[in-house]
């Protein structure tokens, strides 16, 4: 396979017809019949969709929010014959850190666009330069702009390996990864991978679990039942795991044809934290537009089909590792977390936000990252 190492600008551009279509489509909503109960326990509520899908057609303005978007430069490349998007923001202090910025699902790029003005120029920020960090955030293969996925097989070990190609490609001989949700499980597998000059993993959680041995429950403290608790709860309402572990191409279907399904199936920027969430409206409908704007649900869902597949043998993470644990999120059980890695040398517990940190709690998150790579 030819390998073109071309790095091109890009700008986030949707044509007028494309927003035309959407507000058409949103203006012909049919909800389904309503739940016996109005709230999030048999999923997504009609009273939320009825009065989030008016904004979306009345008020939400999504090109102020393009126009965000591509204040900061956009670029494609192509790796191994897939299209990589990334944005690409050096710093303008010297000797700053190269910080890998890896986003969630159903979130994207635009989970960090609070994030890279404090990270990247922390002195206007009212911090040290010193802290400075030059930041890539690309798209994971499938979501965004890194489309069209090509084959199969798109695991969260070979987008590491894809996203280490990328910074080699941008002449960067070492960094960092941070990351939640998908974005912490490539950072993990960068850990694993251990590439030359790599700093260390910082992230919202590490999916750690018990492996059946009575003696860890031994080391438990009440906080960490609580979090077992949560974890079961996540389970009973996480069916869309389960869809897009067996069946992706067929809720993609769904999706491709409706915005309001993909509205209703992005419904974890709301429920994660089972009604402590702090994400806006605004930013929900950034993402789920992008999403509709790209046509990408069916291939963003397909990495869980993938590593339902991959079958990896458990491997201890070596590399330099953070946590950091927001009070609604997943809770990271720390004896079962040092049990699967290594070398936890920062761990911070902040008392609200939680999976979507990078856009409900930017500011906190940035002063975690600066801490854990200041050393």
């Amino acid at each position: 396979m030819t390998n073109n190492n071309e790095i091109r600008p890009f700008r986030i551009e949707v044509p007028q017809a494309d927003l035309d279509d959407l507000h058409e489509r949103l203006a012909r909503t049919r909800l389904p019949q309503p739940a016996p109960t109005d709230d999030w326990e048999y999923g997504t509520p009609n009273s939320y969709l009825g009065e989030t899908v008016d904004y979306w057609r009345t008020k939400f303005d999504w090109s102020a929010q393009e126009a965000r978007m591509n204040e900061f430069p956009h670029y494609l490349t192509e790796i191994d014959g897939q299209n990589v998007h990334f944005i690409h923001v050096p710093s303008k202090e010297d000797n700053a850190t190269p910080l890998l910025l890896l986003h969630t699902y159903p979130g994207s790029f635009v989970d960090f666009l609070d994030l890279i003005g404090p990270l990247t120029d922390p002195v206007a920020h009212g911090g040290d330069a010193a802290d400075a960090f030059s930041v890539v955030v690309p798209s994971i293969p499938g979501f965004g702009y890194s489309m069209p996925l090509t084959g199969r097989g798109w695991t969260m070990r070979k987008v590491a390996a894809t996203f280490d190609k990328l910074m080699r490609r941008l002449g960067y001989d070492s960094y960092g990864s941070h990351g939640s949700d998908g974005g912490a499980m490539i950072s993990r597998e960068l850990g694993l991978m251990e590439p030359e000059g790599f700093l260390g993993l910082h992230v919202l959680q590490l999916f750690s679990f018990p492996s059946g041995d009575p003696a860890e429950f031994e080391k438990l403290e009440p906080k960490d039942y609580a979090a077992l608790g949560h974890l079961e709860w996540f389970q009973s309402v996480g069916g869309y795991n389960q869809m897009n572990a067996t069946r992706p191409q067929t809720i993609g279907a769904a999706i491709a044809d409706s915005p309001v399904g993909q509205l209703a199936y992005s419904e974890l920027f709301n429920n994660f934290g089972n009604g402590t969430s702090l994400v806006t409206t605004d930013q929900i409908l950034t993402q789920v537009s992008l999403y509709w704007f790209t046509n990408t649900q069916a291939t963003a869902g397909r990495y869980h089909f993938e590593e339902a597949k991959a079958a990896h043998e458990p491997a201890v993470n070596p590399s330099r590792t953070g946590v950091a644990v927001f009070a609604d999120d997943f809770k990271t059980i720390r004896t079962f977390a040092e049990r699967d890695n290594s070398q936890i040398v920062h761990w911070s517990e902040f008392p609200d936000g939680g999976h979507f940190a990078a856009m409900e709690r930017p500011d906190v998150l940035a002063e975690d990252l600066r801490t854990f790579f200041r050393s």
